[in-house]
């Protein structure tokens, strides 16, 4: 659990405490007194206290146990303030919309033609080298110094264009060959996306489709759109290429690195639907919690089409009831741990 989660859960756990009954020691002398008196009572009144007793007992509303066994809590009720300390956020569900999403694979490139190769204009040996792999040059800026074996003079080499030092092929006292690539550069500030997409997927993809290009092992990343569909299969792969173009200003995405991306090839409109946040599962089902004040009750729905982000609601919910769209999973835990105090 992420370390901002467990505070919130701890801070509702500790709320709540402070919210309870009388300590152990403060029910003590009560239960001695009341021990006393039970001495003296004849069995029959003994049974009937024992059942008002079991009749009182409980936290929130309760739905009958399995197997005839104990009731289980399926409502909470937290105090606003405690919830908004603890992030816990409601919104009114209604209508919305979920994606026909596909995910694929791909790898970033550098853009064709914003890749220049330096090269010596006469052979000679190397006197100086001004960049270094990773250094981030300008257009005419001077990248080298050669002694001419022609000339026997000095002449330098500058860049071509701006942009990210990806190679160098030189050390000073070698001799440079006349057309030998000594730099090579990149302006790496915009980057293509190649999307490596398999069989009848590829029939779905079209220009100008959204695209969601997330590094690998993460859930976020930046959207742009499909710019084109290429002509020809990959010959490694046999898989159809779908082009897209991200910005690159910090530098953090790099040519070569493996990407995951989500493309949504529809827009689909739903009655009903909630966020996916909005969503656990209790009693081998999907519930969301429905806020009525400071009261949270459980609710069954059955759910149907879903994204990455949202899921449609076919029933159990009405459109404008108060869902708790974040930190669900506190409302989840307080149930259950009242649940599981009603079993001892």
């Amino acid at each position: 659990m992420k370390p901002e989660l467990l505070i919130a859960a701890g801070l509702l756990a500790l709320s709540l405490s402070a919210c309870g009954g009388a300590s152990d020691q403060d029910k003590a002398a009560p239960a001695a007194a009341a021990q006393g008196k039970d001495d003296h009572a004849d069995e029959g009144d003994s049974g009937h206290a024992h059942k008002e007793a079991e009749g009182e007992a409980g936290h929130g509303e309760s739905a009958p146990g399995k197997g005839g066994g104990e009731e289980t809590p399926e409502a909470a009720t937290i105090p606003n303030e405690i919830a908004r300390r603890s992030g816990i956020v409601a919104a009114a569900a209604g209508p919305g919309t979920v994606a026909d999403e596909h995910d694929v694979q791909g790898l970033i490139t550098p853009l064709e033609g914003r890749v220049a190769r330096i090269t010596a204009r006469y052979p000679g040996p190397v006197r100086s080298l001004r960049a270094n792999i990773g250094d981030a040059v300008k257009a005419g800026q001077t990248l080298a110094t050669i002694d001419s074996n022609l000339s026997l003079t000095t002449y330098g080499i500058s860049a071509p264009i701006s942009g990210v030092v990806l190679a160098r092929n030189a050390s000073v006292g070698e001799v440079a060959v006349e057309g030998t690539p000594l730099f090579e550069i990149a302006d790496l500030s915009t980057l293509w996306v190649d999307l490596h997409v398999f069989g009848a997927d590829a029939s779905h993809l079209r220009p100008g489709l959204p695209v969601t290009v997330m590094r690998m092992g993460e859930d976020k990343g930046v959207d742009t759109v499909i710019d084109r569909i290429l002509p020809g299969t990959a010959t490694a792969s046999q898989s159809t290429v779908a082009r897209a173009s991200i910005k690159n200003p910090d530098g953090l995405w790099r040519p070569g690195s493996a990407v995951h991306a989500r493309v949504t090839v529809e827009q689909q409109p739903v009655a009903l639907a909630v966020p996916l946040t909005a969503l656990q599962r209790m009693d081998d089902g999907d519930v969301v919690f429905v806020r009525d004040g400071e009261r949270y009750s459980a609710r069954p729905v059955k759910l149907g089409r879903r994204d990455a982000r949202r899921a449609e609601v076919l029933s159990g919910l009405k459109a404008g009831e108060q869902v708790v769209v974040e930190q669900s999973f506190l409302i989840k835990a307080d149930i259950e741990k009242s649940g599981a105090s009603h079993e001892h």
